[in-house]
């Protein structure tokens, strides 16, 4: 049973962020091999694919974003094969709506003011690439719909598989509780190597509390929310601000 837990998850890792974890490593390996130093690249997301057809290009977005979130469906759906209660034991449902969205509110609010500065700190000392965490080409209506949308995939898909799913997997195959809380607080950090070592140590500690909490409340929507929020800060704001901040 222990075998097939640990093969189990590394197979779901195998199809989501775990590839981005791969994909990661060889992108700082990338830009660590060029003659440009760290601090002069740009690491851009959600880029538009067809700027030039919006119409084609607001149905790339939605079939990414859709896709990207197989990977929770099929989590969920082997929890369920031995649990039918899933995913109410992890805590990713609706049932405390008012709880999840002040706990994720705060959340967002205790880890965002200090994530920034950290990583302006990462970006003057030259570890970190500069994020453009927003590309949709030109003022398409779609533009924040499309961000907002993006903000709760990445979510959804990091806190439902990185911790509802491989903290109960995990702990099923032996793990103790920190074992498991570092090795996905490390994994996380690592498939955000590609923006450089600031997006790693940043992730990394994010991971780490992320963990820490869902330990004690069993509940990954507030970290789904708080999440969420963070994105949506992050990518809508640098949609809105890039245009008139040098320092983004």
């Amino acid at each position: 049973m222990r075998r097939r837990h640990l093969t189990e998850t590394w197979l779901v890792l195998g199809v989501s962020l775990g590839s981005s974890a791969v994909y990661a490593l060889l992108r700082i390996t990338d830009r660590l091999t060029r003659g440009e130093p760290l601090a002069q690249q740009t690491s851009a997301m959600n880029s538009s694919v067809t700027p030039d057809r919006p119409w084609l290009d607001v149905t790339y977005q939605l079939v990414g974003i859709g896709l990207a979130l197989v990977p929770v469906v099929l989590a969920i759906h082997l929890l369920r094969r031995d649990d039918p209660d899933e995913p109410h034991t992890m805590g990713f449902d609706l049932r405390r709506p008012a709880g999840d969205l002040w706990r994720g509110a705060a959340l967002a609010a205790a880890v965002g003011i200090p994530g920034l500065a950290f990583y302006l700190l990462a970006k003057a000392a030259g570890i970190n690439t500069t994020v453009a965490a927003a590309n949709l080409v030109g003022a398409a209506w779609f533009t924040v719909p499309i961000l907002v949308l993006a903000a709760a995939q990445n979510a959804v898909l990091e806190e439902a598989v990185m911790v509802g799913y491989l903290f109960r997997r995990w702990g099923e195959a032996g793990w103790g509780t920190w074992r498991v809380i570092v090795t996905s607080a490390v994994i996380r950090g690592t498939y955000h190597l590609y923006q450089g070592f600031g997006g790693f140590v940043g992730n990394l500690v994010m991971g780490l509390l992320f963990g820490w909490l869902y330990t004690r409340t069993k509940r990954v929507m507030p970290l789904v929310v708080a999440h969420t929020i963070l994105d949506v800060v992050a990518f809508v704001g640098y949609a809105l601000l890039e245009p008139h901040v040098s320092w983004l």
